[in-house]
């Protein structure tokens, strides 16, 4: 693995934690750095949409409010790099509650599940932006 490689992996990884953070803190104008315009972004295996990055941020900020308190932690990641595209697999695990205040953890309406995002990747003159994230939920509980 190059140098150049590398700085790739990590900007990779860099838009990996800005999507995390856009969607936890609902900051739906920073997708706009993780996204190309043209991005199709599919969430229907957790029971969302499928869209462009326009349609998505309407509808996450449509939705996620009933859940103030977010938070999704990326794990396992894995990067190739095929055709000047990245194909990224990251696992996920994300906790939705409906509060920031402290909860008891069977208070109704708080989400837990965990899967995989499959991104296509292309480097663009601003950088590494997703052009295509499938969400694959593997797992969820609900209170």
């Amino acid at each position: 693995m190059d140098a150049a490689e590398v700085a790739d992996r990590l900007e990779i990884a860099d838009v990996l934690a800005r999507y995390a953070y856009a969607i936890d803190s609902g900051r739906w104008e920073e997708l706009d750095e993780v996204f190309t315009p043209d991005a199709v972004i599919d969430y229907r295996s957790a029971g969302g949409i499928r869209g462009t990055r326009t349609e998505i941020k309407s509808w996450l900020a449509s939705v996620l409010p009933h859940w103030p308190g977010r938070l999704h932690l990326l794990g396992a990641t894995a990067i190739s790099f095929e055709d000047g595209e990245a194909v990224v697999r990251a696992s996920f695990a994300d906790t939705l509650a409906p509060s920031r205040d402290m909860i008891p953890a069977g208070t109704e309406g708080l989400l837990q599940g965990g899967g995989w995002y499959h991104h296509r990747m292309a480097r663009t003159p601003s950088g590494w932006r997703s052009r295509e994230l499938v969400e694959e939920q593997t797992w969820r509980t609900i209170q």
